[in-house]
C-alpha cells in the first residue's frame, strides 16, 4: 500500500512535467492531425481500468472515425488501409499513446501497468485473469506491451497465413499476456517499474532487443 501511494505521487509529478515538456511536440502533432486525415485530433474510447471499472482513454487519432465498422473490426494490422496519413508514424513511434499522460494525471492510469483493453477484448482473458489483472491501475506501458511490441506485425502474419486473427488473440496472445501481467503484480516495485520504463524506451529504438529477458530472468518467455 505504501508503494501504491508513492507510485501515485510519482505519476502525478511525472505526467504533469511530461505534458509541459512535450507541449512543443504535441501541439504541432495536433495541428497536423487537424489538417490531415479526417481532421480530428483525439480518439477517446471506453476501456476497462482499475478494479474492472470503465474509463475513457485518450489517444491521438490514427485511424478513420468509422474504422471499427469497416473490414478488420477492432483488429489492426500493419499497413492497415484505415490508418490516416499521420497515423502510421504515430503508431510505430508510440507517440499516439502520449495523450494518456492526461489519464495518468487524472488517476485513471499509471505510467506502468497492464494495458487497458476494450470490454470485448477484456472478456477474452481467461476468467481467472479477469479477476486480478486490474488489481493494479492500467499503464501507459507495461511488461505485456514490451513483449508484444510487434503485435501488429504478428497479427498481419497470422492473417496472411489465412488464420483467424481473433482466434489467435483469444487462444494465444491474451492468455500469455495474462500470465506475464500476473508476473508483474508479484514483482511490482519501484525498481521493476524503472526497469520497465527504461526497457520500453530501449526497445522502441532497438525493436529486436531481448533485454527484457536479460533483466527479468524469471519472466515467462513468449512461446510464439
Amino acid at each position: 500500500m505504501m508503494y501504491r501511494a508513492f507510485k501515485r505521487l510519482c505519476d502525478i509529478i511525472i505526467s504533469g512535467i511530461a505534458l509541459v515538456i512535450l507541449a512543443p511536440l504535441l501541439i504541432p502533432i495536433m495541428i497536423g492531425l487537424k489538417l490531415t486525415g479526417e481532421g480530428y485530433i483525439w480518439y477517446k474510447q471506453e476501456r476497462i481500468g482499475y478494479k474492472n471499472k470503465p474509463f475513457l482513454i485518450w489517444k491521438f487519432a490514427t485511424m478513420l472515425k468509422d474504422s471499427p465498422n469497416m473490414g478488420g473490426g477492432i483488429i489492426t494490422t500493419k499497413k492497415d488501409p484505415r490508418i490516416t496519413p499521420m497515423g502510421g508514424f504515430l503508431r510505430k513511434s508510440k507517440i499516439n499513446e502520449l495523450p494518456q499522460l492526461i489519464n495518468i494525471f487524472k488517476g485513471d492510469m499509471s505510467i506502468v501497468g497492464p494495458r487497458p483493453l476494450m470490454r470485448i477484448s477484456f472478456e477474452t482473458y481467461p476468467k481467472a485473469v479477469q479477476k486480478v489483472i486490474y488489481n493494479v491501475k492500467p499503464g501507459l506501458t507495461g511488461i505485456g506491451s514490451i513483449i508484444f511490441r510487434d503485435e501488429e506485425q504478428l497479427i498481419t502474419e497470422v492473417k496472411n497465413r489465412g488464420e483467424d486473427p481473433w482466434a489467435f488473440y483469444s487462444e494465444k496472445i491474451y492468455p500469455f499476456k495474462g500470465e506475464v501481467e500476473r508476473w508483474y503484480q508479484s514483482h511490482e516495485s519501484f525498481a521493476t517499474d524503472i526497469k520497465v520504463i527504461f526497457i520500453t524506451a530501449w526497445v522502441i529504438l532497438n525493436p529486436q532487443s531481448e533485454i527484457v529477458y536479460q533483466w527479468f530472468k524469471d519472466l515467462p518467455r513468449r512461446p510464439f
